[in-house]
């Protein structure tokens, strides 16, 4: 995965930006926020999400590893897929995002286009466990600004168990039993993580 790209801006086109790194030209899909922030000929340094499709490569932008995080996890709902995702930061920033699905605010969600009330119930129903807080309780860590992001590891799982083919509450159900055998204050082994939550959710099934 490319998680980052720092280099010289070469272009700016209102759906991406074009990043010299080492020579090459990198296209990257960003959101009209993070367009705004970049300048033709200055260095910038974008959080990166690697879309691999069958027929394609998408290089995904974003103006930090915390969104960049999001956009991932929104991706683990059914139903959202990276373009949607993106739409949805372009709408509501990051905090505005969390709170919206955190505390089923469906009329903000549908917002967004493209999702309608049941898609945005869905949402919120696969989601709101794993969102993060905005004050810093349970599983979420302080990022900066004021904003709070779900914990890497849980991010890496579901992104992960996504990949399987479990939905994205499956998903959360596995992941908040594992979590209970986490040591707050130890680096997890995610490896070991993934197959006791493949475990649970094939006895499950």
């Amino acid at each position: 995965m490319i998680a980052s790209v720092r280099g010289t801006v070469a272009a700016v086109a209102p759906d991406g930006a074009v990043v010299e790194v080492g020579g090459i030209g990198l296209a990257v899909s960003c959101s009209p926020g993070t367009l705004a922030r970049l300048r033709v000929g200055e260095t910038a340094r974008l959080a990166t999400s690697l879309v691999v499709r069958e027929d394609s490569l998408t290089l995904y932008g974003f103006a930090d590893d915390d969104e960049r995080a999001l956009f991932e996890l929104l991706q683990t709902a059914n139903g959202v897929g990276p373009k949607l995702a993106q739409t949805m930061l372009a709408v509501h920033p990051p905090r505005e995002l969390r709170r919206s699905i955190a505390t089923s605010d469906f009329a903000s969600l549908t917002q967004v286009p493209g999702i309608g009330r049941k898609g945005a119930e869905r949402i919120v129903i696969e989601l709101r466990d794993r969102i993060g807080s905005i004050d810093g309780s349970d599983h979420a860590v302080q990022t900066g600004a004021g904003i709070t992001a779900v914990a890497p590891w849980r991010n890496q799982l579901a992104h992960a168990l996504a990949g399987l083919g479990f939905s994205g509450k499956e998903a959360g159900d596995a992941i908040d039993v594992v979590a209970s055998d986490v040591d707050p204050d130890a680096a997890p082994d995610v490896s070991a993580l993934l197959r006791r939550s493949i475990q649970l959710l094939g006895r499950s099934r």
